[in-house]
């Protein structure tokens, strides 16, 4: 129980060990027993949206400072990160609401453009908006605008065939989700792409810092992708989209839930080198920045070559590589070096940026 010297702090949002402990030991305490109701994809999973009645369900709040930073603004944040979230259980996102909640003195230029950026990228998803909600706040340091997006989506026949495939090389698999407890001993580890743009772009906005190169958010709908992934390669197990926390978190959730070991290699991890200087300047690590734009895919071995090989023929997958794979010779996440030792990958605290989401 909390004491009256306990405080909320910034890491409570942030991903990583320190959100993770508040919120099995604080908000599972108290929602946890309402959602033991047979759900196929109950609260207490901590997946990354839940499943009701054969519907997906997910709502998500987005905070991020400032409203508008490189390659993206928290219009098309809000719509990527909830279809992002839906899309990674093997749904198809198909209807969101949309809850503004804004701050008194917000020009109203900055709000059309939000609203025109929510837009777009309904139609890049192919979403609707159904419904939702405003609200206006004083002035203060709300930062402009939040922004909770929630959604549902539904099963796909691009779904059934993957898990089709799956079977073909597990017989007993019986999950009817791409869950983050799914993976197994042989299974390899795909990532779409590089890691860190988001985060470090976010933060040259903040900062108002240059680091040498162009460095923008990678911020964008995966439905689409994910739904061609499934229904003409298959054999996906697992998926994630890596933002707060970034890979390492990602990794440790995958490896706790399923109850393995996870070995990924550091020279193929995809990284630009504007992100990689700007994280040595700065003392960063880049394993644990968000991204908003990627997907951790966890695959059959047997189908990880051809699921790299679709992915680096897409615009949003040209820079995937496989970085891993599942193993049962230790417990939690390892890295081996470019010199040739291995290194513990931890879940960490949180993202070391905050608001970036």
């Amino acid at each position: 129980m909390a004491g009256k010297d306990d405080y909320v702090t910034m890491l409570y949002g942030a991903g990583g060990s320190v959100m993770h402990d508040f919120i099995r030991g604080c908000i599972l305490r108290f929602f946890g027993g309402l959602a033991d109701r047979g759900f196929e994809v109950p609260l207490r999973a901590l997946d990354d949206a839940a499943v009701v009645g054969g519907i997906v369900l997910k709502s998500d709040s987005h905070v991020v400072k400032p409203i508008f930073f490189p390659g993206g603004d928290i219009g098309r944040l809000a719509v990527s990160g909830t279809v992002n979230d839906i899309a990674v259980l093997g749904a198809e996102p198909i209807a969101l609401a949309c809850g503004l909640i804004l701050e008194e003195g917000l020009p109203l230029a900055d709000l059309e453009r939000i609203l025109n950026s929510i837009r777009e990228t309904c139609l890049e998803a192919d979403v609707a908006i159904v419904t939702g909600d405003t609200k206006v706040v004083e002035r203060g340091n709300l930062g402009g605008c939040v922004i909770n997006m929630s959604g549902i989506g539904v099963r796909t026949e691009a779904l059934e065939k993957n898990l089709r495939v799956v079977k073909r090389y597990r017989v007993d698999f019986g999950s009817r989700w791409i869950l983050d407890s799914n993976l197994r001993v042989g299974d390899k580890i795909v990532l779409s792409g590089t890691i860190g743009d988001h985060g470090i772009a976010v933060l040259s906005a903040q900062e108002g810092l240059s680091f040498g190169g162009e460095i923008v958010s990678d911020v964008r709908p995966l439905n689409k992708l994910i739904q061609r992934l499934l229904g003409e390669v298959g054999g996906v197990v697992s998926m994630k989209d890596p933002t707060r926390g970034g890979l390492a978190d990602a990794l440790n959730e995958f490896s706790e839930k399923s109850g393995v070991g996870i070995l990924i290699y550091e020279d193929r991890i995809p990284i630009r080198e504007p992100v990689k200087a700007a994280c040595e300047m700065l003392g960063l690590d880049p394993l644990e920045i968000g991204n908003e734009g990627k997907v951790v895919i966890g695959v059959v071995k047997e189908k990880a070559e051809e699921a790299l090989d679709f992915l680096r023929g897409t615009v949003e997958g040209r820079d995937a590589e496989i970085i891993g794979e599942v193993t049962d010779r230790f417990v939690g996440v390892a890295m081996q070096t470019v010199i040739g030792g291995r290194r513990i990958i931890p879940r960490p605290l949180g993202d070391p940026i905050p608001r970036i989401c």
